[in-house]
């Protein structure tokens, strides 16, 4: 069934990161007519036919049952963008019959707009990853960190659970008993321990320390996932889990100050936008600024390619677009 909003007219947003891509279309008063997902479509971590048969894929979807004629505008947030990405889309939007190919724009900008409608602000964001970066004019202006996992991401989900897995290793290897893995607490140590050794109790405290090193090497993006571990155990008190969230909150807010000059900070990224210690512990660091999140990051996309066809309407109407109340 053909779907129509204000003057007919169609916008799509897409916001293609790491692990999915999700394509939004909205009519001009922010009604979504048109969703869906499909796998990574970072072209840098997953290579370019990849990222492409995501957007593809999930573009297709989006569109089934709309008439793609009352397309007027198109913008793509691509995580890992690379300029090269910006004619294979357009062929993509030329196969579905949309004239025109999408504007192109980096996921920090979208992650921005995703939790404000303001022009000039700052975005601040730890996932997997982690950046800072000042927002000018609804363009991106200057960047911090966002220098990957192995050597950088300061406070980001990696590196949280990169540090919880240090400090658990240290303690076995000097010695922390073995029954240590058992302890019911919500302390980080067990917690730790038992999300790397399941069933498996090695017989002294130095071969838990060695199983787990041999276990991350083998697998280091899990580190990534101990970050939610160190949230329940620091929510709970456990010292070294609060220690660990503490330095993370204060790294974070030390990249964002090296960007941040005015307007809102928007938090992004798994691990501020959830409600929990680290989130708790940058905001306290942040007296007075306005602090939003961000929500839907395709509704953004498309709330950017709408706003110049928008005028004065478009901050109003942000909040239908993304998800966010008005």
């Amino acid at each position: 069934m053909t779907k129509s909003g204000v003057g007919g007219a169609l916008v799509i947003g897409v916001d293609a990161g790491a692990t999915s891509t999700r394509v939004a279309v909205h009519t001009l008063d922010g009604t979504r007519v048109g969703y869906a997902r499909a796998g990574a479509g970072n072209p840098t971590a997953h290579g370019m036919a990849k990222a492409v048969a995501a957007v593809r894929e999930a573009l297709s979807a989006a569109l089934d049952g709309l008439d793609v004629g009352r397309v007027v505008a198109s913008l793509a947030g691509i995580a890992g963008y690379v300029p090269e990405l910006a004619p294979e889309l357009a062929k993509v939007w030329a196969d579905h019959g949309v004239a025109e190919g999408p504007r192109c724009e980096g996921d920090l900008l979208i992650g921005y707009v995703a939790g404000s409608a303001e022009p000039d602000g700052a975005l601040l964001l730890s996932g997997t990853g982690a950046a800072a970066a000042r927002i000018t004019g609804f363009r991106l202006d200057v960047v911090a960190d966002a220098m990957g996992w192995l050597l950088a991401d300061a406070g980001s989900g990696f590196w949280i659970g990169r540090a919880a897995a240090v400090a658990v290793v240290d303690a076995f290897d000097r010695g922390l008993p073995v029954t240590a893995v058992d302890d019911p607490a919500e302390r980080l140590v067990p917690l730790v321990a038992r999300d790397f050794l399941g069933a498996e109790r090695p017989d002294t405290p130095r071969a838990v320390a060695a199983r787990i090193v041999r276990l991350a090497q083998a697998d280091h993006m899990r580190l990534a996932t101990l970050a939610a571990l160190v949230g329940r155990a620091a929510a709970a008190g456990d010292p070294m889990a609060v220690t660990i969230v503490e330095d993370a909150a204060d790294r974070l807010v030390e990249t964002l100050r090296r960007v941040h000059v005015s307007g809102p900070v928007v938090l992004a990224g798994s691990v501020l936008t959830s409600e929990g210690p680290v989130r708790a512990a940058v905001t306290a660091r942040l007296p007075g600024v306005p602090i939003g999140t961000a929500r839907d990051a395709a509704g953004a996309a498309a709330w950017l390619a709408a706003r110049p066809l928008l005028g004065d309407e478009a901050k109003a109407r942000h909040g239908a677009f993304t998800g966010l109340s008005p």
